[in-house]
């Protein structure tokens, strides 16, 4: 894309979204419809029968779907749009270059939205996005600010039957929260009014050019808000022309915990936060389990004060926060004690959270992991066999089968296998079980009263589905 067309311009034309079921992709493509433009998609998983259910619903909204075939191209005045992921030789791709259709990446699309808007609010990081900027949203909805929200999860506060996929909310022009992602680079498109930045770790890139792509994100932000508790993100602070910190355990982060405030059940927790701005107190309910998940309290906190909201109405609000699908999302427990957890846990850092959440009450865990690419297992496996042998004890037990597979060139030589030996390695207890079906037979076979399963993966929906039947079944 060379030349950047106004929203005005843009809505003026139809658009095609490939892969329009992505977690990335439906949101925005919910965006550009509720703003009045022409909205057609296909995506692979619809043809493959996967999730009929999101497609549907999509259908109800008036999204007209094709088959991934390039039928849906149809016209060089409608404006293509996918992630970058997405190769030229797929047929909607083929035919958008026949055409001569402008083409966009989802983030390019996204950036043009947020950077318009009359003020972007930015949530970055290697874990955590999804949920701080779902109470980012829920703040600014409950106070009135009519903010569009751009997230790349399902936030229960916003589910209607008529969108059971409320990933997105179609608010005001004046306020723009998105979730933004180094994954791809694409961070660097964004020029945030209140940049947050949560943590710095491995994930698809490299230390070293994770340090330079959230350093220039701080940069272009006109208020960072800035994890204190990690250091990586809290080395980067120099960067930032405004900056306010958060933190748990950093005495001196604006936005803090009162210590030995905390007190948490499994499903829930409360703390006294404290604004050192002016030394007040404020107490903190929320329905959400985990150390990682009062951070993310915290960074939204800090992200409504940057956005001239009062501690105090933030806190209030989030005590109504429902929380998002597939972030330690409770399927439900067996009639034999055995609860399954659905969780979008794919890298070191969100794996570790879940599982400390998890330990840090009774029981045993049975972890199923699936890969969300092959790609990123072999950037990052020695990394998240190290979490699953140091967080789980020896009665734990890790499954793994072979990574998501949607198609294409990737190199597949080195798969879960690897991992499963590094674990054991390490002194874990892992399986190696291609076969997702056969993982829900072993699972069946181990399950015991009091077990917690945890569900965790990225990519694909279905794991949701997997997790409830494999609930009805241990029923």
């Amino acid at each position: 894309m060379t030349e950047i067309p106004t929203p005005e311009e843009l809505f003026a034309r139809p658009f095609f979204f490939v892969g329009i079921g992505g977690s990335g992709m439906l949101p925005l493509a919910q965006i550009v419809k509720g703003r009045g433009a022409q909205v057609e998609g296909s995506d692979r998983s619809r043809d493959q029968g996967r999730t009929p259910d999101k497609f549907a619903a999509l259908e109800a909204q008036g999204f007209t779907l094709h088959t991934q075939d390039g039928s849906g191209i149809t016209s060089g005045d409608q404006i293509v749009v996918a992630s970058a992921a997405v190769e030229d030789t797929v047929p909607e791709m083929v035919r958008a270059t026949e055409l001569g259709c402008l083409r966009m990446t989802r983030a390019e699309l996204n950036s043009i939205l947020f950077n318009t808007s009359g003020a972007g609010l930015a949530v970055a990081g290697t874990s955590g996005k999804s949920t701080v900027t779902g109470m980012l949203g829920w703040i600014l909805e409950a106070c009135g600010r009519e903010p569009t929200i751009m997230n790349g999860a399902v936030m229960k506060n916003f589910v209607t039957p008529e969108r059971p996929n409320a990933s997105a909310v179609v608010g005001g022009l004046s306020l723009y929260l998105s979730e933004v992602d180094e994954s791809d680079g694409s961070i660097a498109l964004y020029r945030p009014a209140v940049g947050i930045l949560l943590n710095v770790s491995l994930d698809h890139k490299s230390m070293d050019e994770l340090r330079v792509l959230f350093g220039d994100y701080l940069g272009r932000s006109r208020i960072a808000v800035i994890n204190a508790d990690d250091p990586e993100a809290l080395a980067l602070l120099p960067r930032a022309k405004d900056a306010m910190t958060f933190g748990i355990d950093q005495s001196r982060a604006q936005i803090g915990i009162v210590p030995g405030s905390i007190a948490e059940s499994p499903n829930r927790q409360a703390a006294m936060v404290i604004d050192r701005h002016d030394g007040s107190e404020h107490p903190l309910r929320l329905a959400l389990p985990g150390r990682h998940n009062l951070s993310n309290a915290l960074a939204a906190i800090a992200g409504a004060v940057a956005a001239g909201i009062p501690v105090a109405t933030a806190v209030e609000a989030l005590a109504g926060f429902a929380g998002l699908a597939r972030r330690f999302d409770i399927v439900g427990t067996s009639f034999s004690a055995i609860t399954v957890i659905d969780d979008f846990g794919h890298n070191p850092e969100k794996c570790a959270a879940t599982l400390r959440t998890l330990k840090a009450h009774s029981g045993r865990v049975i972890a199923f992991f699936q890969p969300h690419g092959y790609g990123p297992l072999r950037q990052m496996g020695d990394e998240l066999a190290e979490t699953f042998a140091q967080e789980l004890e020896p009665d734990d037990r890790v499954l793994m089968c072979d990574p998501v597979y949607m198609g294409g060139t990737v190199d597949r030589s080195e798969g879960s296998e690897r991992v499963v030996r590094l674990i054991e390695a390490a002194g874990g207890q892992a399986e190696y079980v291609p076969s997702r079906k056969d993982v829900a037979d072993r699972i069946a076979s181990m399950a015991a009263p009091g077990d917690r399963i945890v569900v965790m993966g990225a990519r694909d929906d279905t794991l949701t589905t997997f997790a409830k039947g494999l609930l009805a079944r241990l029923s």
